[in-house]
């Protein structure tokens, strides 16, 4: 066992050292050729040159110790088949093409599995192109080292339906973009320092749960996506100046539930449900440290926020000036700024929760003037319009039942 580990890395190591004196790797397009349908291809450990295209079904396998090089040029890998299995390989160096979606992993076909594998220095990430009913496991994804809006989408959905994506190391890309596919499921992946973790366009009912977002300019942005459950993901640090936790716009019909969303400039953004009997609902999410909690924008409104939890946010909930919020629902939330009590001992504040706009109107309605939120003149205003209002302020939300008790 240890002569076959030693032996092994050995074979690497010149494999990684022959292009460095000249010899080049050798191509693996020979080898895809040569298999016969439904075969399994266990390469022999080293660097092979790409690049190349699977257009049967196989089982491709590295162990980890195989490196698909593309030169710098067009896409690294890419399958036109069904019922292939990608496990164990190094895919690096595409070109740099946003035209032609340069990327290390380009698929179309069905019943794909892509697992345990590395792909960097390539432009875009992992492709599904009209791909449904396939796996994207356990891989670790990034781009080239550009500016992040010059990067490409570390995995990029067209398309495609029914698949899972799990448990992925995704950092250093421009998005993960999901566009025209619907009931694609986003469970336990990791992404980092990119500039949308997730951003879904037109992608009905799709699942996000257990996800770790962090140091992206924005976390979750879905546009025209119907049915969507946001659950139990932890978004963090979303500090861009228009940057969101999570944001919704002209959707319906969605549920955010038991997420953590935590400092980020605005924690959820919302517009009204397109459809009147829809609603988009809040429920068990902790937003905390945010500059804005929640923003709801939008004049029909159709927000229901229960039991959510509400601390040290710099504004707790703001809200479009053209909004009604009585056409929002709010009840048994916590507030760590409420001023109640609760003298019958029940949990429950004797008196409802309700914000009101004093100063607030200044960055409202001038949004540049956001600059100086906090800043000892505004914090004046804000006093003296609370103390000898000179005109009637404006109620953002009331929850009839605020929670005394921070819940767990």
């Amino acid at each position: 066992m240890l002569y076959d580990k030693c032996t092994s890395c050995l074979q690497l190591f010149l494999a990684c050292l022959l292009p460095a004196i000249g010899i080049a790797a050798q191509p693996l397009q020979p080898w895809l050729d040569s298999a016969s349908p439904g075969s399994r291809i266990r390469l022999p450990p080293g660097i092979y040159s790409g690049p190349a295209v699977i257009s049967k079904a196989l089982t491709l396998e590295g162990d980890g110790q195989v490196i698909i090089d593309g030169g710098g040029s067009g896409t690294v890998l890419t399958v036109k088949a069904d019922d292939v299995s990608l496990r164990g390989l190094h895919l690096r160096a595409s070109g740099d093409s946003h035209d032609a979606i340069d990327s290390g992993l380009h698929v179309e076909g069905q019943r794909i599995l892509i697992e345990n594998n590395r792909i960097d220095d390539a432009l875009f990430g992992i492709v599904l192109h009209s791909t449904g009913d396939s796996i994207v496991r356990n891989n670790r994804i990034r781009s080239k080292a550009f500016a992040a809006a010059d990067r490409g989408d570390g995995l990029r959905l067209w398309n495609s339906s029914g698949n899972l994506i799990v448990g992925n190391d995704i950092a250093q890309i421009r998005d993960i973009t999901v566009s025209n596919s619907p009931r694609n499921r986003f469970v336990g992946n990791r992404v980092f320092d990119s500039r949308r973790a997730f951003n879904l366009l037109f992608a009905n009912r799709s699942l996000i749960e257990g996800n770790h977002l962090e140091r992206n300019s924005t976390g979750i942005i879905a546009l025209n996506s119907d049915g969507l459950i946001i659950r139990n993901n932890r978004v963090m640090h979303a500090m861009d100046a228009s940057g969101a936790g999570i944001a919704v716009k002209e959707t319906s019909a969605a549920l955010i539930i038991g997420n953590d969303i935590v400092h980020c400039a605005y924690g959820i953004m919302a517009d009204s449900p397109m459809h009147p009997i829809n609603r988009i609902v809040l429920i068990d999410n902790r937003v905390a440290h945010n500059v804005t909690g929640i923003y709801f924008y939008g004049e029909k409104g159709g927000h229901i926020a229960l039991r959510n939890r509400f601390e040290s946010n710099l504004w707790q909930v703001a809200m479009a000036s053209t909004g009604d919020p009585l056409n929002d629902t709010w009840s048994g939330n916590y507030w760590d700024d409420y001023q109640g009590f609760d003298r019958n001992g029940d949990g429950v504040g004797d008196t409802p929760h309700e914000i009101y706009t004093y100063a607030d109107r200044i960055w409202l309605e001038t949004p540049p003037a956001k600059f100086f939120r906090n800043s000892p003149l505004l914090e004046l205003l804000d006093f003296l319009e609370r103390l000898a209002p000179f005109s009637q302020p404006d109620l953002v939300l009331r929850d009839p039942a605020p929670l005394i008790n921070r819940p767990r």
